[in-house]
């Protein structure tokens, strides 16, 4: 029971903030025609997340914490990843989206490994915190505190896509829609600038 309710804080704690794989996922539940629409982005995310779950879990964290250049090599590509979303989600438009060119199939799964494998900030919280905090559990309690986190994570996600659906039913969609897809891609942008001052700064 312990190792359940750690890992519900823990894993709610880490995901609940504001960040790029989260504004990501709730754009597309947003933007695309349909939920179904939707799915490769969520559950790409998600089965993202379980795979860094269960490497930081297993001690995945030993290594990327030891490595200082292997933590800079994963900034550098995340950075150039997050800068090209940024540019994309910037020119994209409402009525693409209403004529049918949301986001395809194939840049929903890239977009959606490059903001949750390269991005520098959810691999280190999720490696650094979750992994170093699953050191102290062994056996039955370390696969429920693992299991609680990746469900944690899954039904974040899903709940983000049908937020962003929600949406779809206010008024004056395409103005919202136009003001959410700006606000995300200066947000991303930021992030990418913000993770490159920290990377000269080492």
């Amino acid at each position: 029971m312990e190792a359940v309710v750690h890992g519900l804080v823990l894993a709610f704690g880490l995901i609940l903030p504001l960040g790029v794989q989260n504004v990501f996922i709730f754009s597309q539940g947003a933007t695309q025609p349909t939920l179904l629409r939707a799915l490769p982005a969520t559950i790409t995310a998600a089965l993202c997340d379980t795979l860094l779950i269960v490497l930081a879990v297993y001690g995945l964290s030993l290594i990327i914490l030891q490595y200082e250049g292997l933590r800079n090599a994963l900034m550098c590509v995340g950075i150039l990843f997050l800068l090209y979303m940024s540019y994309s989600i910037w020119r994209s438009t409402p009525n693409d989206q209403r004529v049918g060119q949301a986001i395809t199939i194939k840049k929903q799964i890239i977009f959606a490994l490059s903001v949750s494998l390269l991005n520098p900030h959810a691999i280190l919280d999720i490696v650094g915190v979750i992994g170093t905090s699953a050191m102290k559990y062994s056996g039955e309690a370390l696969f429920f505190f693992t299991t609680t986190c990746i469900v944690v994570s899954w039904i974040w996600f899903f709940g983000l896509m049908f937020a962003g659906s929600l949406m779809k039913q206010l008024n004056n969609q395409t103005k919202v829609m136009t003001i959410f897809n700006k606000f995300s891609a200066l947000f991303i942008f930021a992030t990418a600038v913000y993770l490159f001052i920290g990377l000269i700064n080492l």
